[in-house]
């Protein structure tokens, strides 16, 4: 096989095996594909060769295709190749991975797949469902190679080639005391540089990094970035070592997360994507624009408290836009930096007391520097150095308050428990419109009579 050809060759390859038959070969050729090479495969053939192809697969080369689809593709291929091929398939998956595939699924389903299920997978499946997916328990496979304390090297290395098929990582032994309870970790180089007979309390490392079942997603994936693990073991209440979390669950926590702040800081809703109907888009957007809308309405009221102010001087009207429109987004800017900091600092008290320290330095600066050049181009442009004064000041103080009101208010969400990527870019930018208006219109009318 060419290990150059790109997915249309492998497809149009693929078609022609499978209109002449050619089961053999083509199990040949998968055999050589990566899973996601299977999966792109797959969604990329007719549709009136996809189950024929999955069918003709070898189990596990279904169940590797299985595994990189979404969702909503796994639940078509699961009804679409009935229960019993479904099942053989089934059992091969890790059991994490099935147990996000089944939170998706009716009651009734997931029951006849669990029945049809070998018993064993199937109780392990049972197990993770209990717990919610955005916790460690929901993360975590139950796929992991355990070991005794009392296990010399060589019973280990014996029970690691008897399980090594069912393992989703080798990196790590956890070792166990006679209670099943987590004491210690033994990495695969330890078993390789020592000696056959040597016990494993004797070379374990004791000082094991685990997370609690109950523990959030977001927790659990700072643990992994802290520490640089590739897995970390999950410990009930009494520490009983229950399940394992890999890197690559971690992974997808923190695509999930990110998206989901997205979504948020843009006031979008959840869960629109491009085959988002328009009604349901428009329905999970409204709330935050409805909000926003009132909110707004108070900036139309400051205008029309300082209303004789822009009759008697015009000219501020010029400059009212771009007043608003810095100060959002250095707002937002300041946002930004908040909320990807909590992600991956501590906020301690020193933390968050060096940021408000370090965004007013900030804001300073940036104002200093806007106001100045705004200043003198409104003075060049309108001859009058009063009123460059007034909209430079303004913008000045606006992008202070701006800088701070993105940096505080977050802060402040997170101490009240609240997820702080909902103070949105769109709230933070009405609120600065709210601040920067009426510090601009204030200003020009304490120099009202300069002005004029």
């Amino acid at each position: 096989m060419n290990r150059n050809l790109t997915i249309d060759e492998l497809v149009l390859r693929v078609v022609r095996l499978l209109k002449t038959n050619k089961k053999g070969e083509l199990i040949q050729l998968v055999k050589q594909l990566q899973p996601y090479d299977i999966a792109e495969v797959y969604l990329q053939l007719p549709k009136k060769y996809q189950v024929r192809f999955l069918l003709d697969l070898e189990p596990v080369q279904a169940m590797y295709c299985m595994q990189e689809l979404e969702p909503q593709e796994q639940l078509k291929v699961l009804n679409r190749l009935g229960i019993e091929k479904a099942a053989t398939i089934l059992d091969l998956m890790q059991n994490d991975d099935l147990a996000d595939l089944f939170s998706e699924m009716q009651v009734e389903s997931i029951d006849d797949f669990l029945q049809a299920m070998k018993t064993e997978e199937s109780a392990h499946v049972k197990n993770l469902l209990r717990y919610p997916g955005d916790t460690a328990g929901g993360l975590m496979t139950n796929r992991f190679v355990w070991i005794k304390d009392s296990y010399t090297v060589r019973e280990a290395v014996d029970k690691l080639k008897q399980f090594v098929d069912m393992a989703e990582t080798l990196n790590y032994l956890y070792v166990l005391n006679c209670q099943d309870q987590l004491v210690g970790v033994v990495s695969y180089r330890d078993l390789l540089i020592a000696d056959l007979q040597d016990k494993i309390s004797d070379i374990m490392l004791t000082r094991v990094i685990s997370v609690h079942v109950d523990m959030d997603q977001e927790e659990v994936a700072k643990m992994v970035e802290r520490y640089d693990f590739v897995a970390i073991p999950v410990v009930d209440h009494e520490d009983h070592l229950i399940g394992i979390i890999t890197v690559d669950d971690i992974i997808d926590v923190v695509i999930e997360e990110f998206n989901e702040d997205i979504e948020r800081l843009s006031a979008s809703g959840k869960q629109i994507d491009f085959n988002t109907s328009a009604f349901t888009a428009a329905a999970r957007r409204l709330p935050w624009l409805v909000l926003l809308l009132f909110i707004g309405l108070v900036s139309g009221n400051i205008m029309s408290h300082f209303g004789s102010t822009i009759e008697q001087v015009v000219a501020l009207s010029y400059f009212m836009p771009m007043i608003a429109g810095m100060t959002g987004n250095t707002g937002t800017q300041s946002l930004a930096v908040v909320v990807r900091g909590m992600i991956t600092s501590d906020m301690d008290r020193k933390t968050i007391l060096h940021l408000i320290w370090r965004e007013f330095g900030v804001g300073l600066i940036i104002g200093a520097v806007c106001g100045t050049l705004i200043a003198t181009i409104a003075y060049v442009w309108l001859g009058n150095l009063y009123l460059g004064l007034v909209v430079g000041l303004s913008l000045l103080l606006t992008l202070i308050v701006g800088t701070l009101a993105g940096t505080v208010i977050p802060l402040a969400l997170h101490f009240l428990k609240v997820d702080p990527a909902i103070a949105s870019g769109p709230l933070i930018t009405t609120l600065n419109d709210i601040f920067s208006l009426t510090i601009y219109f204030s200003t020009a009318t304490y120099f009202l009579t300069h002005l004029l």
